[in-house]
């Protein structure tokens, strides 16, 4: 009897302890250097910085705890990290869409400021071979003591943004440019570059359901906006389904035409169409 009952105390008690374990294993406590993120919208670019924040806490910031004249992380833990959703400019250097670390040399009359591709090296494992902008700017003294480091997107404008860096008693600003009217320019140009498209689409699935008279009208649409082979082969189908054969080969031989050179319709229109078009002869 004393066996029977001792196991189910032995379950017990191991289950408290797991209890008490998984208890623990959740206990969070505050962050020395917590982290933070900041987030911009430039024009039509999202900009955003990850980096973890430091305090003073009564120490020698710039010399002490960050030496002068070595490579700083420019936060603390994990590497400080830019992402640009758009190709920009940092500190008057092009630079493409994506993210990278940041990597900081303070010193007392000038600081330099270096993009870089490892998003994972640490400040001693920092390459130069990786940067992708470098620059240098002038510290500025802060009038009160910022306790804990902090970055901020200040200025925002259409086509830029000021990067700022403020701890203990010291600012710095990074300027971070945008060609937000190239990038609408030529997002206006693909958008009326396409606007014939869903003329053809809608063309194609009419010609398909044997409205022949709204297809037509539709296709011709998509032609007058931009002529091409697949507009054309689409008429030569519908006008042939009209019983238009005059119009039907017009179309057909302006769409072998227009295909001449193409990758697509050699390949895989061309043989098809010829072969249509002997049918119709």
């Amino acid at each position: 009897m004393r066996k029977t009952t001792a196991a189910p105390v032995v379950v017990i008690a191991l289950s408290c302890l797991t209890s008490i374990a998984s208890a623990q294993a959740v206990l969070e406590v505050p962050a020395p250097s917590p982290k933070a993120r900041i987030e911009q919208r430039v024009g039509i670019t999202d900009v955003s910085l990850d980096y973890s924040c430091p305090g003073v806490k009564g120490r020698k910031i710039w010399g002490e705890v960050v030496p002068y004249d070595k490579t700083w992380r420019a936060g603390a833990n994990q590497p400080t990290k830019l992402t640009v959703s758009r190709d920009f400019s940092f500190g008057g250097t092009a630079v493409k869409a994506g993210s990278y670390s940041l990597f900081m040399v303070p010193g007392k009359a000038s600081w330099t400021v270096m993009l870089n591709t490892n998003l994972t090296a640490s400040q001693e494992e920092h390459d130069a071979k990786d940067d992708v902008a470098h620059l240098t700017v002038k510290p500025v003294a802060l009038p009160a003591l910022r306790e804990r480091l902090r970055y901020t997107f200040d200025e925002p404008q259409d086509d830029r943004v000021m990067l700022d860096l403020e701890w203990e008693r010291i600012r710095i600003q990074v300027p971070i440019t945008i060609d937000t009217r190239g990038q609408v320019t030529a997002g206006i140009d693909r958008a009326i570059g396409d606007v014939w498209r869903p003329y053809l689409t809608a063309a194609g699935y009419l010609n398909d359901a044997g409205q022949l008279d709204r297809a037509l009208e539709l296709v011709d649409k998509a032609i007058a906006i931009k002529t091409g082979w697949r507009a054309e082969w689409l008429r030569a189908q519908i006008e042939q389904k009209k019983g238009n054969k005059t119009e039907a080969m017009a179309s057909a031989n302006r769409a072998q035409e227009l295909g001449k050179g193409d990758q697509v319709f050699e390949q895989n229109i061309k043989a098809t169409l010829l072969k249509t078009i002997a049918g119709w002869k």
